[in-house]
């Protein structure tokens, strides 16, 4: 007779099922996120889209990226009753794994630079996670792995698992909602898709499944500058380092693995000034207060915009509101850190008020 080994753990599966049902009730009571029209001049004929992320229940686009690690770290067995779940974050993500881990029942670390605004620190707190705070943001990573080894929790590894956590043809896809959202608009299929990069998670799931669906929309991604991932793309090397992003959620040391260069067709750098200056910029025009990772966005939606008038072109365009502006009131909303940081936003802002007049980006 043949050898056998029979792991089979009733319990263990039971457990498992009932968080699994209990994150999925989670995405069913929450609706779908709008898709706000951002008012550009009726004349040029190109229509401008802001997904607001900032209303899923934990405040970002993070909260899908959450559901999806959990879901991904469930469905494979790596967690289950009593796990402790760790996190490096610079701080949305961990706000929403926390938000999560109290759903189903388990305790949470986030392992986050000293420098991650104390707002973010609160949220997490608040959903009973813990914050176990790094001088050097590059350490974060290891720091997390050491944790999890003493404590036989697990790591979640947001910056390795993001693009293959979310499933681009189907399940909790951003793209799929995008362009379900934009099917009665005069532009249903975008001329460009604008986000930024942290994970690389929602860029690999957006750029993926334009593929999938045979959509000739192209994918830009803002990056600020500090990260690695602009230089990266330039010159094709993946082992580039850099000093890190000031733009809370975007923008890493470190190449990631979830960064997928060959689903972006374009990449734009972004000053800090230029980011928080659109930032602030967006709620003069909307009323709607977003965080420095969506004047990222917004920056390079102006510029690309104002290639398409000078080209002569009309379509539409989608960006993303990643989070609220009220998570950085003491930072990039406040003048007085500004001018700490030596970050001067003013001629940013004139420029985007001369942009709504002209059409025109340096």
């Amino acid at each position: 007779m043949g050898r056998s080994v029979d792991r089979c753990d009733p319990g263990r599966r039971e457990w498992i099922s009932e968080a699994i049902r209990k994150v999925e009730a989670d995405a069913n009571r929450s609706a779908d996120t709008h898709l706000h029209v951002f008012p550009l001049p009726e004349e040029w004929g190109i229509d401008l889209y802001l997904k607001d992320e900032s209303v899923h229940p934990t405040g970002s686009l993070k909260h899908r990226l959450a559901r999806s690690l959990f879901l991904y770290g469930l469905a494979n067995g790596w967690i289950c009753e009593g796990t402790t779940i760790i996190e490096a974050s610079s701080g949305s993500t961990a706000v929403s794994e926390a938000y999560f881990a109290r759903l189903v029942g388990l305790p949470f670390v986030a392992v986050m630079p000293e420098r991650t605004s104390q707002e973010k620190i609160e949220l997490i707190e608040f959903y009973g996670g813990r914050c176990h705070l790094v001088a050097d943001p590059a350490a974060i990573y290891a720091e997390s792995r050491r944790l999890a080894r003493e404590c036989g929790g697990h790591f979640m590894d947001q910056f390795t698992y993001a693009e293959r956590a979310t499933d681009w043809r189907g399940n909790n896809n951003i793209a799929e909602s995008v362009f379900e959202q934009l099917r009665l608009e005069r532009f249903p299929e975008p001329s460009w898709i604008v986000v930024g990069a942290g994970t690389g998670g929602t860029s690999a799931t957006i750029g993926r499944y334009a593929r999938y669906r045979r959509f000739q929309t192209r994918v830009a991604v803002v990056d600020p500058e500090g990260s690695a991932f602009f230089g990266a793309f330039a010159d094709g090397d993946s082992a580039r380092t850099a000093a890190g992003s000031r733009i809370e959620g975007i923008g890493r040391p470190r190449v990631e693995p979830s960064f997928l260069p060959t689903v972006i067709d374009r990449m734009i750098q972004v000053p800090d000034a230029a980011s928080i200056a659109a930032m602030r910029w967006t709620r003069e025009v909307t009323g709607r207060s977003v965080g420095g990772s969506t004047g990222t966005n917004m920056w390079g939606v102006a510029l690309l915009v104002a290639e398409m008038l000078e080209r002569g072109e009309r379509g539409s365009v989608v960006t993303l509101i990643c989070d609220g502006g009220e998570r950085y009131a003491r930072t990039y909303g406040s003048d007085d850190w500004l001018a700490g940081q030596g970050i001067a936003v003013g001629p940013y802002m004139d420029t985007l008020r001369a942009f709504l007049k002209t059409g025109e980006m340096p």
